[in-house]
């Protein structure tokens, strides 16, 4: 039977220690890009590929997260009352109609795999799909997501989202050795977690963007705790290699970094030249400063 990815999956309790003190107090998934924080973008790529029950694993510091994707009835009464009815229909829209959101506390802070696997109560036997929202991915056309869910739907079998970067930069990625590139899709033959650039099996990295089997969840709970004492996702998938096919999807796209203060002003500013109402205004600015 063929199934089909409608759950997502989004890790969102880390503690954001290179942004602060921006994270002090409010979740970095929280942090605006021009108009909409980085969580908003990964919710509306799941959306775009067919989710309908998002689950964010979450720590207890992220209450603005489920706050800004609730109903704001005091807010929507007031842009009522004052017929701001384009403001009143962007608040309305952070989650369509027909999408459930379901919250689940990961305790502590034991790791990416440690987080998926809290989801599994919830995703079941079913495939899904995880995305990071520090990988904030312009798909220049269409969502990574659905890119990568409409190869699902013809293989029906993990796939992760990769792409190509420099050889130097390796030991911050999970890094696959794949072969049979054709049309941007290969068979994995092994992934490594940050392999030093003399050893990396090639310069495709893991970015953000997973859709997994069921199978995974098995092999999390008994995956081995790291050196830090962290479940590492990149673990459990280099022993899925072992039982199932899993491949590699080089992805059309732009990535930027926001889990690096840099990466973060690159998409801010890319963004903003990219915004309907303020591009032009912003591109006249950025040329006055020479």
């Amino acid at each position: 039977m063929t199934q089909r990815i409608r759950k997502a999956v989004f890790p969102v309790a880390g503690l954001g220690t290179r942004f602060l003190p921006a994270t002090k107090a409010s979740p970095k998934e929280m942090l605006p890009v021009v108009d909409k924080p980085l969580i908003q973008y990964a919710v509306e790529e799941a959306v775009a590929a067919g989710a309908d029950t998002l689950v964010f694993v979450t720590g207890r510091t992220k209450r603005a997260i489920e706050d800004h994707f609730d109903k704001a009835y005091e807010l929507e009464v007031e842009l009522e009352a004052k017929q701001k009815h384009k403001m009143l229909e962007l608040v309305r829209s952070t989650v369509p109609e027909g999408v459930n959101c379901i919250y689940i506390r990961q305790g502590e802070a034991l790791g990416l795999g440690h987080a998926v696997l809290c989801a599994q109560p919830v995703v079941g036997d079913e495939p899904f799909a995880v995305i990071l929202a520090d990988d904030l991915i312009d798909g220049q056309g269409e969502k990574v997501m659905s890119q990568m869910v409409r190869e699902f739907d013809d293989h029906q079998c993990s796939l992760l989202g990769v792409e190509r970067v420099p050889m130097e930069e390796t030991g911050s990625y999970g890094v696959v050795s794949a072969r049979d590139f054709s049309d941007g899709l290969s068979a994995v033959d092994a992934i490594v977690e940050k392999p030093d650039p003399a050893e990396a099996p090639s310069n495709l990295a893991v970015v953000g963007r997973y859709v997994l089997t069921p199978r995974i969840f098995d092999l999390l709970r008994d995956t081995p705790p790291d050196a830090k004492g962290e479940i590492q996702l990149t673990d459990a998938i280099s022993t899925l290699l072992g039982h199932e096919r899993v491949l590699a999807h080089e992805f059309t796209g732009r990535r930027y970094d926001c889990g690096s203060k840099l990466g973060y002003l690159k998409a801010t500013v890319e963004y903003g030249l990219q915004h309907p109402e303020l591009g032009p205004a912003f591109a006249e600015y950025l040329k006055s400063r020479g």
